[in-house]
């Protein structure tokens, strides 16, 4: 996202196509239902959702397999609903980068989808993905979401964890060879969480899922998908999750929204809770050119109307463009820039060895000098404050 100088009398913070914003269908959609409390908004069309998001900027949209397809419905309903959505992304130019599948609401699944006890369940859960990548891939998904929002369990005896991690592994396995029979191009995005709905779940974390992929038949197909608000709630940082998942060559989608720690999932607009981490987020992922769409996977509050939705919906694109805007004023603020290097920020790119003679040299040596030099880095300030402080001055807007 270079400078933006268009000259369309948009100011610099509207969103455009290059952008690659995304939303999921069930975002926009979302009638503002909770525990407490029923509906407030009514019901939205998909093909209303993709008007309204194109006229905002965005780029596409992405969908479980029961947000686009009722479940029940016949091949012919089917073949009329795709025909209006196909219509409607043609008309407006927006794709479908990802799709992904409910295996959480409907009650079969109550004990689990891939990993529930009895077999013919997790069968059911299989055929139902795979139905739902066919979906995807026919409307142009290269990526396919897992979240496993019913793997895990309340009652720590109904279930034997390695078995359950067994079960997961199975499933994606036949899945990777299901869409390599099919010639897809498509891969799939883990998405950790770490409570809710179950009491415990599988795969909780970033780290979690990074290292179950590396036990899969076919690991470089799978990937993850991370949310904002899965990580932060459970106390942990959402941009060194997705930074680790970038070094791992793992990040194949993300999810943006916003959390306060320690709550249940409050999928918020992006950027309207830990402000710092989102900057820091969304600087990462442009210092790292990373391809991926900006995925939103967040809903209004419950106290907006069917037009508080779209002031959502704009909310969530504009405050990353405008996130993306100060990660460019940090890279040429000087003084930032100046308390970087007084930091020894730039150190860290390093190495701490060349080879094994100076490893070896660099040992008699530290032993020979050593307290002379504990003593001097040990009373060494790292200017820490002063660089955080700065850090907040450039997101407050007085730099």
């Amino acid at each position: 996202m270079g400078q933006r100088t268009d000259g369309s009398g948009s100011d610099a913070f509207t969103p455009r196509k290059e952008d690659r914003f995304t939303f999921g269908l069930w975002t926009v959609g979302n009638p503002g239902r909770d525990v407490f409390g029923s509906e407030v908004r009514p019901p939205l069309d998909p093909v209303v959702s993709v008007q309204r998001l194109a006229e905002l900027g965005a780029y596409g949209v992405s969908f479980h397999d029961d947000d686009l397809i009722p479940p029940g419905s016949s091949p012919s309903e089917r073949e009329t609903i795709l025909k209006r959505f196909r219509a409607v992304l043609d008309a407006t130019g927006m794709t479908v980068p990802m799709t992904t599948t409910n295996l959480f609401s409907h009650p079969v699944f109550k004990g689990g989808a891939f990993t529930a006890n009895d077999p013919d369940v997790r069968r059911l859960a299989v055929a139902k993905v795979m139905d739902s990548i066919d979906l995807g891939v026919e409307l142009g998904a290269t990526v396919h979401v897992l979240w496993g929002g019913r793997e895990g369990v309340e009652a720590q005896g109904a279930t034997d964890v390695r078995l359950a991690l067994d079960r997961y592994a199975e499933a994606i396995n036949l899945l990777c060879d299901y869409v390599r029979e099919r010639g897809y191009d498509l891969r799939f995005a883990l998405e950790p969480k770490p409570n809710e709905p179950r009491g415990i779940m599988l795969l909780p974390t970033v780290g979690h899922a990074l290292a179950f992929i590396e036990r899969l038949a076919l690991p470089e197909m799978v990937g993850v998908n991370p949310e904002f608000a899965h990580e932060t709630m459970s106390g942990l940082s959402f941009h060194q999750a997705v930074a680790q998942a970038l070094w791992a060559g793992k990040l194949f989608h993300i999810d943006l929204n916003a959390q306060l720690p320690g709550r249940y999932d409050q999928d918020f607009r992006f950027g309207s809770e830990e402000v710092k981490e989102a900057f820091f987020l969304v600087k990462l992922l442009e210092d790292a050119r990373w391809e991926g769409m900006r995925h939103f996977d967040a809903h209004a509050y419950r106290t907006e109307d069917p037009e508080g939705v779209w002031e959502f919906a704009k909310g969530c694109m504009r405050t990353y463009l405008m996130l993306a805007d100060k990660a460019r004023r940090w890279a040429a603020d000087e003084e930032i820039q100046a308390a970087l290097v007084a930091a020894g920020v730039p150190s860290l790119a390093e190495p701490t060895w060349e080879d094994t003679a100076q490893v070896l040299r660099a040992h008699v040596s530290a032993k020979r000098d050593q307290q002379g030099w504990l003593e001097e880095v040990a009373t060494r300030g790292l200017g820490h404050e002063r660089l955080d402080q700065l850090v907040v001055e450039l997101l407050l807007g007085v730099r």
